[in-house]
């Protein structure tokens, strides 16, 4: 799973990624200090796995992994190449998922490209630019559709919704919100499109906003109604905070959220959120040798689960073991739950659910 995290230059995108990944990228207070993406891989939070691990003290355990991609910040003008924009909007491409970093702090010593921190006009100026860059994309592919039709039903069908796709960008609705049959969909995964792309509105808040009074910032209710009227998701963070919680220790850490009254940080609810965005799930497998994590998509049959560990695993699938997550904790044990008869044996056409712990049976 690839997440790139755009914004403006001087949101607090490089301060939330380094915070993120403790990878050290390069934060400064002038704008396209990023020009190449700065990548970072990172465990999916997974309290399963901690309690997996204490059953079974394994020589290993092994989350689930997200990579972030810090793109640089872009400007009005992008999709004509201003700031370096064109570059910048191709890294976007490449992702599964964008993380839009919204400025919704006042900070004098941190200036901002337009002079004032309004989130509406922000969202607006980045959304614009990608549906330039999509208008831009959609009219090329039209062209040369047209040109290469000549009777071709399956042809002429794509150029009829390119079309339709290219009037709703000029009303300024992102491709993941037009409406589309199952055809549509199809021919819509084929096309590069950024504004089909999920979302999530990163709304970068001072320390004192974060942890006192979120529902009252007004201008977190403002990028909460954008998000609405979108469908796509929101979530309130400090980068600033998150980057003094990410040098801590794990017991650290718990003591310092205790303190401030928070549950979980920023950045574990942000990671996780994005998993759930693009449909993904984890099942498990333990033993002494390791406990993991593996990340599959909603829907998954076990013979493709199976898969994910080795292609031998799906070719010569017989049957999964399998039992829920609750269950293995509660009784304490394998053998224990076998004879509580809770292990089940599942066959090709079992749907794989998020906490099944499996184990597969194959022969190749």
């Amino acid at each position: 799973m690839k997440l790139g995290i755009v914004g403006l230059p001087n949101v607090g995108k490089s301060t939330l990624f380094n915070a993120i990944t403790n990878a050290g990228a390069q934060a400064a207070n002038y704008a396209f200090c990023t020009i190449e993406p700065n990548i970072g891989v990172v465990a999916v939070p997974d309290t399963r796995l901690d309690v997996l691990t204490e059953m079974y003290k394994p020589q290993k355990t092994t989350h689930a992994a997200v990579e972030f991609v810090d793109i640089a910040g872009l400007v009005k003008g992008a999709s004509r190449g201003e700031g370096l924009g064109n570059k910048f909007l191709s890294h976007i491409r490449e992702v599964d998922a964008i993380i839009h970093v919204v400025r919704c702090f006042e900070n004098d010593d941190i200036i901002h490209v337009e002079g004032n921190i309004n989130p509406k006009r922000d969202i607006e100026t980045i959304n614009l630019e990608l549906i330039f860059a999509d208008l831009e994309m959609i009219d090329r592919r039209i062209e040369r559709g047209a040109k290469a039709a000549k009777g071709d039903k399956a042809l002429m069908k794509e150029i009829e919704f390119l079309k339709k796709l290219k009037t709703e960008l000029e009303k300024e609705v992102p491709a993941r919100n037009v409406d589309c049959d199952d055809a549509e969909k199809a021919i819509l995964g084929t096309i590069a499109l950024l504004t089909s792309k999920p979302v999530i509105y990163a709304c970068n808040l001072s320390e004192e906003d974060f942890v006192n009074k979120i529902e009252t910032n007004e201008r977190y209710k403002i990028v909460c109604e954008i998000a609405e009227a979108e469908g796509a998701e929101v979530l309130p963070i400090c980068a600033e905070l998150e980057a003094q919680i990410a040098s801590l220790e794990k017991e650290e850490k718990a003591m310092f959220l205790t303190e401030l009254g928070v549950e979980q940080g920023g950045l574990d609810i942000l990671i996780q959120e994005s998993y759930r965005l693009l449909g993904l799930i984890s099942f498990l497998t333990v033993g002494p040798d390791e406990v993991r994590a593996w990340t599959i998509t909603k829907g998954t049959k076990a013979p493709q689960g199976a898969g994910t560990i080795h292609t031998d695993f799906e070719k010569g699938f017989i049957r999964a073991e399998v039992i829920d997550y609750k269950d293995l904790t509660t009784l304490g044990s394998m053998v224990a739950a076998k004879e509580k008869g809770l292990v089940r044996s599942e066959g090709k056409e079992y749907v794989m659910s998020d906490g099944d712990i499996v184990l597969f049976r194959f022969n190749v």
